[in-house]
């Protein structure tokens, strides 16, 4: 069973990667959302962040969806140990 948890880290700790790159790429104001690196990013993400982003008030134009995310992915990894 710990090889299953193991796994589980290692994903959420992928995942956690990922999401970081998308909020940075949100940062680059001139980058092309037609780049693969971007689309993957978007693909990979958007799925989760989406229904957080709508059941989340909104905030003055800030998207707090992804510190929910980190935090629900750092809630799961303590659990995962």
């Amino acid at each position: 069973m710990s090889a299953l948890f193991e796994v589980l880290y290692l994903a959420l700790s992928a995942y956690q990667l990922i999401l970081l790159a998308r909020v940075l790429m949100s940062w680059l104001p001139n980058l092309d959302p037609n780049n693969p690196i971007a689309r993957f990013l978007y693909q990979v993400t958007e799925p989760v962040l989406a229904p957080i982003r709508s059941a989340l008030p909104p905030m003055g134009g800030i998207d707090l969806s992804p510190l929910v995310v980190f935090l629900g992915i750092s809630v799961l990894m303590q659990l995962a140990l």
